[in-house]
């Protein structure tokens, strides 16, 4: 039975997942606020900093209350600040937008498998934090004119219910339309396909890691792959595509990051496109989408697997924490 107040193996997890991608954001950040020159993305930047610091205090006050050791995570080593712009501003913006929507999914998930008080509590500030960047951000690129609108769909004058199988199992010969869920979950991915495909190609440009530019290459090759896929499912619906983000690239030469941070941070943009893909793939009721879907799947988990080995074979990989090993301690 757990003594009152133990940490449960969820929120070992959650808080040491967290404290590694805060200490990401931070170097990103640092590093983005170091090149920026717009003024209102500048601010939103210094707002989206002091959030991942507070998370941090708070995160290694909880690491010192239960006598827990405090991950390594990413430090200033992992930081060169006399790097020049590897990024336009409007890519910047785009990635805080991007990095916020999967911050806020990561701590509702953390909020939710919590049970101490305490951190409920501090998920659900954690939340309140990435929803305020998320919207700020959004409603940035939406006044410079940058956001990706999704195709917009006529309003349905009456209900209908399916009435024959072909509605879902259609693989061959003329396939029905594409419907709102499917449109906008292919829009969705494919908008955030373009984002992390850019700062992919800019962290390849400058490694110096052979087999880490080796691997970098090999992500962005799955990457194009399933823009083209997903691409040409819009085309033929006639619906518009996000705008891609190469031409948001500089041709900076000079890293500034560590090779474990542009590994990381890649393997971070196949493992979330795993869960989307996954979500997209549920939801979708054409058998050819849903098979696309899988398929991208399992290439990004591919990618994320070779990312994960690449990683422990530089020694790059700190070690989760572990369950007792209970064979162990009985010899």
């Amino acid at each position: 039975m757990l003594k009152k107040n133990q940490l449960t193996s969820p929120e070992i997890a959650n808080l040491w997942a967290h404290y590694t991608r805060e200490t990401l954001s931070v170097c990103v950040n640092k590093y983005m606020l170091h090149t920026i020159q717009d003024s209102e993305i500048h601010s939103l930047f210094q707002t989206a900093l002091q959030y991942s610091l507070n998370h941090i205090n708070t995160l290694k006050a909880l690491f010192e209350k239960e006598k827990f050791p405090i991950p390594n995570g990413f430090t200033e080593e992992d930081l060169n600040l006399e790097a020049p712009p590897l990024f336009t501003d409007i890519l910047c913006l785009q990635s805080l937008y991007m990095m916020s929507t999967h911050g806020h999914n990561e701590m509702s998930l953390s909020f939710t498998t919590s049970i101490r008080e305490d951190i409920v509590d501090f998920y659900y500030q954690c939340n309140l934090d990435a929803m305020e960047i998320y919207k700020k951000s959004k409603d940035l690129l939406i006044s410079k004119q940058l956001y990706q609108q999704p195709p917009t769909y006529i309003t349905p004058n009456k209900v209908e219910m399916i009435e024959e199988y072909h509605y879902v199992t259609d693989v061959f010969g003329e396939k029905r339309p594409m419907n709102a869920i499917e449109g906008g979950h292919t829009y969705f991915n494919l908008n955030k396909t373009f984002i992390a495909k850019a700062i992919i190609l800019g962290f390849s440009q400058v490694s110096k890691n052979q087999n880490v530019r080796v691997l970098l290459e090999k992500s962005l090759q799955v990457k194009n792959k399933h823009i083209k896929t997903f691409s040409s499912l819009l085309t033929k619906e006639n619906l518009h595509l996000p705008k891609s983000c190469e031409t948001e690239v500089t041709d900076s030469t000079v890293s500034p990051f560590s090779d474990r941070l542009m590994l990381l941070q890649t393997g971070f943009f196949f493992g979330v496109a795993v869960t989307y893909y996954n979500a997209a793939l549920i939801a979708s009721m054409r058998a050819d989408i849903a098979a696309h879907c899988e398929k991208a799947a399992l290439n990004s988990l591919w990618i994320y697997n070779r990312i994960g080995k690449d990683m422990i074979d530089n020694q790059w990989m700190e070690k989760p924490p572990q369950a007792d090993d209970r064979k162990r301690l009985e010899c």
